[in-house]
C-alpha cells in the first residue's frame, strides 16, 4: 500500500492517539512491532498517519497496550473504518489546508462550542457577509480565489443540516455583532440570519456584552469540537499565521474552563435576542 501523499488532520490524530496508547504502556516502537508482527517502520508510519490502519488492527494494538477503555477504543476503531472522502477534499490544493481541517473537524464533531470576537461564526454567515470578510484578507485574494473560498465557506454551513448534526453553542462578542462588514445593509441581514438560525434545535447563541469586561483568552476566536469521547475532543484557534489544532489533555481541560467561564459572563438567550434586535434597529 503506497503512503498517503498528505494525511488529513483526522488521520494524523488517529495515529497520534495510537502513539499515546503505546507511550502510556511504556512500550517502544520496536516492542510494539514485535507483538503486532510488523516492523518499527510500520508502527512509525501508522502513528504518523502515513498509512491507513484497519479497525481490527486498532483493537489489536489496544490489547497489546493494555487499554481497557472500551468507549475510547471503539471510537478509535470507528475512525479507522472511515474510508469516504469528505466534500472538503474537492478544495484541497486550492484553499489553505487549515480551512480543510476546520471543515473536517466540524463534520465529525458531536458538539461545537465557539467564542467569536470580531466575526460572526463561519457556520452562521450569510454569503454577502462572508464575501466581505474574506475580501479583507492580505494579500487581497484574486476574484477566482475569492469565489473558491466563498463557495467553501457556504458549504461548511451544511453541517448544521446533516443527519446527527452537532449541537452548537456560539458565544459571540458584542463587537462582532456591531462590526459592519459589507456595510449596514449586509450587517443587518447577517444579524437577522443569526436570529433565524437560533430557531434550530441544535443552535444556541449567547452574546458576550461589552459590559462583561474581561474574560479568559479574550483576544482569540476559539472552536471546541467534542468527539464521541473526551479524549478525542479538539480545540481550533484562529491565530495570526492561520490556525492551530490542540488536543493535549491539559489544553482541552483549560479550554473547557475558558468556555465555561466565558459563558458565565454571557447574556442569556433572551437577553442576546434583545441585544441583536436593538443593534438591527440602529443599523
Amino acid at each position: 500500500m503506497p503512503p498517503r501523499p498528505a494525511p488529513t488532520a483526522r488521520q494524523q490524530r488517529l495515529g497520534a492517539e495510537l502513539r499515546k496508547l503505546r507511550e502510556h504502556a511504556a512500550m517502544t516502537a520496536p516492542q510494539a512491532a514485535k507483538h503486532l508482527g510488523t516492523n518499527r517502520t510500520g508502527i512509525s508510519n501508522i502513528e504518523a498517519g502515513r498509512f491507513g490502519v484497519s479497525a481490527e488492527r486498532v483493537r489489536a494494538l489496544a490489547r497489546i497496550y493494555g487499554c481497557e477503555d472500551r468507549s475510547y477504543v471503539n471510537a478509535l476503531a470507528a475512525m479507522a473504518e472511515e474510508r469516504t472522502r469528505g466534500w472538503w477534499e474537492e478544495y484541497r490544493g486550492s484553499i489553505p489546508v487549515g480551512a480543510l481541517d476546520v471543515a473536517e473537524l466540524e463534520h465529525h464533531a458531536h458538539r461545537i462550542r465557539t467564542i467569536q470576537i470580531m466575526h460572526m461564526p463561519g457556520l452562521l454567515q450569510t454569503e454577502d457577509y462572508a464575501k466581505a470578510v474574506l475580501a479583507t484578507a492580505v494579500p487581497s485574494p484574486a476574484p477566482a480565489e475569492l469565489r473558491r473560498r466563498l463557495s467553501f465557506r457556504m458549504r461548511r454551513r451544511d453541517v448544521l443540516d446533516k443527519e446527527s448534526a452537532p449541537i452548537c453553542t456560539f458565544l459571540i462578542h458584542e463587537a462582532a455583532m456591531r462590526m459592519q462588514f459589507g456595510g449596514p445593509k449586509v450587517a443587518r441581514r447577517q444579524l437577522a440570519h443569526v436570529l433565524e438560525a437560533t430557531e434550530r434545535d441544535n443552535v444556541a447563541v449567547r452574546a458576550i456584552p461589552f459590559i462583561a469586561g474581561g474574560f479568559p483568552n479574550a483576544g482569540i476566536s476559539t472552536l471546541y469540537a467534542a468527539g464521541p469521547v473526551v479524549q478525542l475532543d479538539t480545540v481550533h484557534l484562529d491565530v495570526a499565521h492561520g490556525s492551530a489544532l490542540l488536543d493535549a489533555d491539559t489544553q482541552l481541560t483549560n479550554y473547557r474552563d475558558i468556555l465555561d467561564r466565558t459563558e458565565e459572563v454571557s447574556l442569556s438567550i433572551e437577553g442576546t435576542h434583545a441585544l441583536m434586535l436593538e443593534i438591527i434597529k440602529k443599523l
